[in-house]
């Protein structure tokens, strides 16, 4: 099988995923998939792995669906489209779903599944010039798998639009929708990832995880009695971990963190 997710960590516990298949836009198919899925669940259970950036060789993030995986798929049955669509599904949730920081590096095209892949990552850092479409409608088809996840990162309203319009639309466009978390020149975007991850690395790795899952729980959750609950249950769980104390007296030492790197 042909290699087309690359991986590497560095000494910091960085970890750099780089889809490798740019003679064709790095555009899924179900060899892609079962890839990117077998990394992520390798870094999940890698104590070493602290962060993940998300990347792409060539001159596309990912092009979308891969036209020789679409014509077979023109011949499938519903019982062979569902086991397909259900293996996509499953490697977009275990993106969302990583317990440690995700960073996707966006330039060039970002189409179909490509908005994806930018949507279940933590943050987004873009090249001026990428390129954005959830292009599935002008096939006669939608983009089910991705949908609650572009919903969660761009909003219904947005969502609505682009999914029934296929327009493509800016790097610009999706800062402001909130798909992207910033723009940079392509001369400065590595720079400018790797000062975020400073900032990361300087944060409680469990803390980090917590403050995650934090945020999965209460979006759209309604303010009652139960989310307040929920809430006091999880800073006071927090606050008697080991790395909870160490943190707290570690500032009130005025010294850096165990989990701080020379």
């Amino acid at each position: 099988m042909t290699k087309m997710v690359l991986m590497e960590t560095d000494s910091r516990g960085v970890a750099t995923v780089t889809l490798n298949n740019a003679d064709k836009h790095n555009a899924f198919d179900d060899q892609l998939i079962a890839q990117i899925s077998a990394t992520f669940e390798a870094l999940e259970s890698d104590p070493a792995v602290r962060i993940v950036i998300l990347q792409a060789a060539g001159r596309s993030f990912s092009a979308g669906a891969d036209l020789g995986w679409m014509r077979r798929m023109a011949d499938y049955s519903y019982e062979e489209n569902y086991r397909d669509a259900t293996l996509m599904a499953a490697m977009f949730r275990r993106i969302n779903e990583l317990s440690k920081p995700t960073i996707a590096r966006v330039h060039g095209a970002a189409f179909g599944g490509g908005v994806g892949l930018a949507a279940v990552c933590d943050l987004v850092f873009a090249t001026a010039a990428a390129s954005f479409c959830l292009s599935e409608v002008k096939l006669g088809l939608i983009p089910a798998v991705i949908s609650p996840f572009v919903c969660a990162a761009i909003g219904p309203r947005a969502a609505r639009r682009y999914c029934m319009t296929a327009e493509g639309f800016s790097a610009a466009t999706a800062l402001h929708l909130g798909l992207v978390s910033e723009l940079c020149e392509e001369a400065e975007l590595d720079n400018r990832i790797q000062a975020v991850v400073e900032k990361l690395l300087a944060n409680g790795p469990a803390a980090m995880t917590a403050a995650k899952q934090l945020v999965a729980h209460v979006a759209g959750a309604p303010l009652n009695d139960q989310l307040t609950a929920e809430t006091s249950r999880r800073i006071a769980e927090i606050r008697g971990t080991q790395e909870g104390r160490e943190g707290l007296n570690a500032f009130l030492e005025k010294r850096s963190a165990a989990w701080i790197g020379d």
